[in-house]
């Protein structure tokens, strides 16, 4: 019998455990074993049944067992100590306002807006589906931890991302419980009267859309997630939040209209009721949030209040208050991976008409037009927005970097693909949530403390862990990682249809004391699932080995409209069935946080083989890392740019050859086996005689040492203030604090844009290399620029200058400005300069001109050069 309505009925705590609820409304006890044992110590069988869940748990507590606890002065004294360690916590200074006491002058935002699609805070709060959500949560947590002032904005689904299971033929089979907010530790955003807080938006088809507004508080960083299941909206409107990532086309735009448009309302409502800063910086993680730049104009153009500006100002100058303020991170570099929507459907949506009443719609359809070569003039680009709608975008590692500068080159077609403006910042793990707490007491025991904010001083610790203590830590790791893994194979099995009698074997699975490879992704066709299956009996020679055994845990998820994601499942699946090989091999279904919290740790090896350059960063090499696990890769993502032979092996990829080729799958699956075989499992075995691997123990301390600092969320979120909210927020202010400033700048990129068909290099005469240009000789240049109705103040004139290939294309190039040195009628000028040849070989040189503004923070930002 179906219930009509569901609700949760929250625990009523004896007063000397009040302070219980409150740490179990804050997430930060997901990443903190001391709250964590706290709430193992209620009842710890209870605490595993319930998933580690402290709301459910403190739900499911009998009341003698409260009264008993309530008497036990011991554990009031200790739910007392843990309360006031998180307010000190939350309260206190952090490296943020250390650092920012500590350089007065600087430049700090007051308050930053994070949008997201997908948070993976916790498992108990299951709002993610892979990396990009595990990525915003780790974001958020170090942010909380560096006390940097993030506001998170994201939405709240209500079945969340499906549950994988595994049919008996081992097809994936999805399953979507359903999440009540009142059962999550979530609270609502409630206004003075008591009343729940809420954002509407237009829309075409009917009422406004109403989404109440829910508060996760992770550390000290609110996170505002937006619900539409609400009695006042029609049925249509309440299942937009339905499901991450799911629904048709018109289903994904609203949803995103909604995390945009109703993110910056939400944003606004709990300034307003809380008095929290009103954000600075807006930073938008992948293009599914980018209508916040559009709700941001609509903000400006109209004089609402809260939007950072009391004046009514016009498109352009809104254009360009939101675009100072705005930084934009891209995360794939598969086109397929990218939002695009049909331009009809976009201009339905907004509008007068529709969400952004005010704003006219054409200009909005310009931002997201694909109107370069190649492009598509029927689709709205999200990333494309993205990038139209901030001043600062990145890329999330130096190789990712490199591949969206080409992939979105056609938005700057004047410029070499080294010049587009986009960035790069690699991104972090955090280390309090994903490295089990036996490592951290390795580090901890040498002296390292994890809350120094130098955090080589805390890593470079495990330099003096003794061999012995390595390999104790590590076998006990990879034993419980067999506990888990075999528990979650024998409900897999059941699921499956297994009768009791049929899984005695489980019992035998995994093996604590053989080499284990770790493979959990995604099932996207790129990240090759399948790879290790290319030569099957290979694979087994592997597994079976004698003397050298390898086993792998295999976990990952295929999109639900993703039958070839599912075939690639189904076929590891059906592989690992056999009864020969399945002590040795296992899929485990519903890779989530629960699940990849014990499989990090316990793994001693790391695999990744995605297709190179698809794999935008990959952090799950890098929490593998930070557990004592070394990484077999292709050179991708993190991997390419970190990668050093004493954290572990690089597969050689075969580049040239197509990227779907059976070739290719087959060189780089050899390649695969082959340092398995010789160089991993060997090195693996080699014990000392104490028993343990001393080259391996070697390079788990390297690992630890020197790349442990590099791969943590710490260092991520400090490189974003630095390189990226910092400058933004400086931008921003001087637009405010100038009289006309974003007025005057719009005003001035469009003089420059109407003026540009004018701008050419008539003539350029060169001196010093007449006869042979030799090793210290001068190249000097004088260069004549009509510049039409600009004056030499809106241009910079560049001598480009470096080596040349066989095209005459120049490599490695350099730039040196020009000085004005003449002018004449017309609007035509003379710009000298000069560069000293210091080195032999090809060279070449040009000159080009590009506009310049003080206010402009990339070469091509404008996207308009002219060359000679």
């Amino acid at each position: 019998m179906r219930a009509i309505r569901r609700f949760t009925v929250r625990p009523l705590l004896p007063d000397a455990l009040a302070s219980l609820g409150e740490l179990a409304a804050n997430l930060r006890w997901s990443w903190h074993p001391p709250t964590q044992e706290l709430f193992a110590a209620v009842d710890p069988d209870l605490w595993v049944s319930t998933g580690h869940d402290p709301t459910r748990l403190l739900g499911e507590v009998s009341a003698e067992r409260w009264a008993e606890l309530a008497a036990d002065e011991s554990y009031v004294a200790r739910v007392a100590e843990v309360r006031a360690d998180l307010s000190s916590y939350l309260e206190g200074e952090r490296w943020y306002q250390r650092a920012s006491a500590a350089e007065p002058d600087a430049t700090w935002p007051e308050a930053i807006a994070y949008f997201s699609p997908e948070f993976g805070i916790t498992a108990v709060l299951p709002q993610y589906s892979g990396g990009l959500g595990i990525l915003a949560g780790d974001h958020l947590k170090a942010a909380s931890d560096l006390g940097v002032p993030i506001v998170g904005v994201g939405l709240l689904y209500k079945h969340g991302y499906f549950k994988q299971a595994l049919s008996h033929e081992g097809w994936q089979q999805e399953s979507y419980p359903v999440l009540d907010p009142d059962g999550l530790p979530l609270s609502p955003l409630v206004e003075a009267s008591g009343e729940r807080a809420t954002v509407s938006l237009r829309m075409p088809d009917g009422p406004d859309l109403l989404a109440r507004i829910w508060v996760a508080a992770v550390g000290r960083v609110p996170l505002l997630l937006l619900d539409t299941d609400l009695e006042e909206n029609p049925e249509h409107y309440r299942l937009i939040t339905d499901r991450l990532y799911g629904g048709n086309t018109e289903h994904r735009l609203r949803q995103e209209l909604l995390l945009g448009v109703g993110g910056v309302r939400a944003l606004r409502v709990h300034s307003r009721i809380t008095g929290a800063p009103t954000p600075e910086v807006f930073h938008t993680n992948e293009g599914h949030a980018g209508f916040l730049g559009v709700e941001r104009i609509r903000e400006l153009t109209v004089g609402e209040q809260g939007a950072g500006g009391a004046d009514v100002v016009d498109f352009a100058t809104a254009l360009e208050i939101g675009r100072a303020s705005t930084v934009f991170t891209t995360h794939t570099p598969v086109p397929a991976g990218i939002d695009r929507f049909p331009r009809t459907l976009v201009e339905q949506y907004l509008g007068d008409h529709g969400a952004t009443p005010g704003v006219p719609v054409d200009q909005i359809l310009a931002l997201g037009a694909e109107d370069y070569d190649g492009g598509d003039p029927g689709v709205f680009n999200m990333a494309v927005m993205g990038f139209r709608l901030s001043q600062r975008a990145n890329g999330v590692s130096q190789l990712h970097g490199h591949v969206s500068r080409g992939m979105f080159n056609g938005l700057w077609p004047a410029f070499d693909e080294a010049e587009v403006p986009i960035t790069s910042i690699t991104n972090g793990v955090h280390a309090p949530t994903w490295v089990a707490p036996e490592v951290l007491a390795l580090a901890a025991a040498e002296g390292g403390d994890p809350e120094d904010d130098d955090a080589e001083a805390f890593w470079a610790a495990f330099a003096k862990v003794s061999g012995p203590d390595v390999w104790r830590t590590k076998r006990a790791l990879r034993e419980r990682l067999v506990v888990d893994a075999r528990r979650r194979l024998r409900r897999s099995w059941e699921k499956r249809g297994a009768a009791p009698a049929e899984l005695g074997w489980i019992d035998e699975a995994l093996d604590p004391d053989v080499l284990t490879i770790g493979f959990a992704r995604r099932v996207p066709s790129y990240k090759r699932l399948t790879l290790m299956l290319r030569d099957p009996a290979r694979l087994k020679a592997l597994l079976l080995h004698p003397e050298r055994p390898i086993q792998l845990v295999v976990a990952g998820k295929s999109h639900p409209a993703d039958d070839g994601g599912k075939r690639l499942i189904q076929e590891l699946v059906r592989f690992a069935d056999a009864e020969d090989v399945r002590h040795r091999i296992v899929f485990l279904p519903n890779y989530d946080i629960a699940l990849a919290l014990p499989l990090y740790p316990g793994c001693d090896v790391w695999l990744n083989n995605p297709l190179r350059p698809y794999e935008a960063c990959g952090t799950s090499g890098m929490k593998a890392a930070l557990n004592g696990g070394l990484n077999l890769s292709i050179l991708d993502g993190w991997w390419d740019e970190w990668y050093d032979p004493e954290f572990g092996w690089p597969i050689p990829s075969a580049d040239g050859l197509e990227d779907y080729s059976d070739k290719r799958d087959d060189l780089e699956a050899a390649a695969l086996y082959d340092l398995i075989e010789s160089e991993v499992a060997p090195r693996f075995y080699d014990l000392d005689h104490e028993g343990v691997p001393a080259r391996w123990v070697e390079m788990l301390r390297h690992t630890w040492t020197t790349l442990g600092p590099k791969v943590l969320a710490t260092r991520m979120v400090r490189d974003y203030v630095a390189q990226l909210y910092a400058p933004a927020v400086a931008n921003a202010r001087t637009l405010a604090a100038t009289e006309h400033g974003a007025r005057d700048l719009a005003a001035w990129k469009a003089r420059v844009r109407a003026a540009w068909p004018q701008v050419r290099v008539e003539h350029v005469e060169a001196q010093g290399v007449e006869d042979a240009a030799e090793v210290g000789g001068t190249l000097g240049v004088h260069s004549y620029v009509a510049l039409g109705e600009l004056s030499p103040d809106d241009v910079q004139v560049q001598l480009v200058h470096g080596r040349v290939d066989a095209e005459d294309d120049i490599v490695d190039a350099t730039t040196t400005p020009l000085t004005l040195v003449e002018s004449y009628d017309g609007g035509r000028h003379r710009f000298d300069g000069q560069v000293e040849l210091g080195r032999s070989g090809p060279f070449g040189y040009t000159v080009r001109v590009l506009p310049t503004n003080p206010l402009l923070v990339a070469t091509a930002e404008l996207g308009v050069v002219a060359l000679a």
